[in-house]
């Protein structure tokens, strides 16, 4: 059997890479936590159903974590040496800095408009330029681990992806408070 130390891709038996087929991934998912679940260890005694929930534990923190995009990307680069430290490294190239300056300003300004249809209309436009800027994002990170196998420089890209995503829910925030 796997060790409970082995990577989330191991537990899993995928690659090691962002790409991945995420129909596998919860076929995977589903079979681990059948032969784990502690139910199935009821009538073999307390030491084998808390070894059985301590699978089920570990089998859903890696499941959690390869299924989100996000959560993936950082765990990748940190098991090849590249830690994301998002609270500790906070530096973004300039333009990335410029552009959440812009997508703060227009959210700010879509604060002010008085007009529901108006200011429904704004934010939507500026959560499609923010999806599409989520997407492209997304794409280099993957093209920087799976293509150039360059995890130093997808760390850049995770930090830029965090932020992005924050304020995606700010504006999506913004959107369900509209009448």
């Amino acid at each position: 059997m796997i060790s409970l130390q082995a990577s989330d891709f191991e537990l899993f038996g995928l690659p090691t890479a962002f790409a991945l087929d995420r129909s596998q991934l919860d076929l995977q998912w589903k079979s681990l936590q059948r032969k784990a679940h502690p139910d199935r260890f009821a009538s073999e005694g307390a030491a084998a159903q808390r070894i059985a929930m301590q699978w089920s534990v570990r089998i859903n923190e890696a499941y959690s974590r390869l299924k989100d995009p996000l959560k993936r990307a950082a765990y990748l680069c940190e098991l090849h040496g590249a830690a994301v430290n998002a609270e500790n490294n906070t530096s973004m190239p300039p333009a990335f800095l410029i552009q959440q300056m812009e997508w703060r300003e227009a959210l700010d300004d879509c604060k002010d408009i008085k007009d529901s249809d108006t200011k429904m209309a704004s934010l939507e436009k500026l959560l499609e330029e923010v999806d599409a800027s989520h997407s492209l994002a997304l794409a280099q990170a993957a093209h920087l681990m799976d293509t150039d196998h360059n995890f130093a420089a997808a760390v850049g890209q995770v930090r830029a992806l965090m932020f992005i995503e924050k304020f995606a829910h700010e504006v999506q925030h913004g959107l369900d408070a509209c009448p």
